[in-house]
């Protein structure tokens, strides 16, 4: 279907999978708006939906060519390599960014929500009563969720499982964060940290000749919580696929409006300016989870009540974020007109 790629579109398909990856581990921040903004949601979703009864029957009878061939193989190696990249690299950037610069971090973020906003309506068309309908249920389910307060870590496998198949919402529904429905869900850190730390620590002790990993209990029920939730995710990738490719095809304009106004509720998510809630006892002192960790609540967003040195370069980072959208919508007018 989409096989010929010449090798500058393959290595952009591979930064365009770390820019999924890196979406993927923020919470309030979607890949699916990476999909969007960077011209390639529908091609994914489609690829997804080739991943079906007659794919599993190739794969069965050792045809992996035509199984290959048949899912648009190529696209979706490439993009996933990219995703597996951005796990082990820049999501570990991000993880030491967002700790000691994360209102900046934020920001950068808010500009890139409001850039793709733009970016994904700009190209809607004439809008009526019906489609703006749409696009207000959009923003309230985004404003709503926004506001839910985040549950207790849980690591029973069958929910772990479960927390896979919601958390692929991210790659593949705009603007519902995957990351951020983890972190409603309790299991944020369990999943996309320690976990993820866990297989990283594990490959560099493979590297290196060590496998007493082997004998840590900890690790071994970290690894195969990983297990049961990439299973749990590969799952929710597939169904929600086959899901949005037949709303897609039936009612796109319609599902567009959503997206669009889901994008925009989500913006509370992602606000620059927030603190911290944390679980108290009743003596007011910080509550803190099996691991240690401080049990965050949700929080208290805020507007900034002056222009310090530090909310102009807040502001200066909201507009570099919308700036980096707006360069990739130049980016692809540019290469259209080269076509031509």
């Amino acid at each position: 279907m989409y096989e010929n790629r010449s090798f500058s579109d393959k290595t952009w398909l591979v930064l365009k999978g770390l820019g999924m990856g890196a979406a993927n581990k923020v919470p309030g921040v979607s890949g699916g708006v990476v999909a969007f903004v960077a011209g390639f949601y529908e091609e994914f979703i489609y690829s997804l939906q080739k991943v079906n009864r007659k794919a599993f029957k190739l794969l069965i009878n050792g045809r992996f060519k035509s199984f290959y061939t048949y899912t648009n193989g190529q696209f979706l190696s490439l993009l996933i390599l990219g995703m597996v990249i951005s796990y082990f690299s820049v999501s570990k950037l991000l993880d030491y960014l967002i700790e000691h610069y994360e209102l900046f971090v934020w920001s950068a973020f808010f500009g890139m929500i409001i850039g793709s906003i733009y970016f994904i309506a700009k190209d809607f068309g004439d809008w009526n009563r019906k489609y703006v309908g749409y696009l207000l249920c959009g923003v309230a389910a985004g404003i709503a969720i926004s506001f839910l307060e985040p549950a207790k870590e849980n690591s029973n496998l069958l929910f772990v499982f479960f927390c896979g198949i919601i958390s692929v919402s991210g790659m593949t529904l705009p603007g519902l964060s995957g990351s951020f429905i983890l972190m409603l869900l309790g299991n944020y850190v369990l999943l996309l940290v320690d976990s993820v730390n866990s297989l990283f620590d594990t490959f560099a002790d493979v590297f290196q000749g060590d496998f007493s990993w082997i004998y840590d209990t900890e690790r071994i029920e970290l690894l195969k919580v990983l297990a049961v939730f990439s299973l749990g995710s590969l799952v929710g990738l597939v169904s929600l696929s086959h899901l949005l490719a037949y709303v897609l095809k039936r009612f796109k304009k319609a599902t567009y409006a959503v997206i669009i106004g889901f994008i925009a509720g989500s913006l509370g998510v992602v606000w620059p300016w927030k603190e911290k809630k944390y679980e108290l006892d009743a003596l007011g002192q910080i509550q803190f989870d099996a691991n240690g960790r401080e049990i965050i609540r949700g929080y208290n967003r805020f507007f900034p009540s002056e222009m310090s040195s530090e909310t102009i370069l807040a502001i200066v980072f909201i507009l570099i974020g919308i700036g980096i959208v707006l360069s990739l919508d130049w980016y692809d007018n540019h290469k259209k007109k080269q076509r031509v």
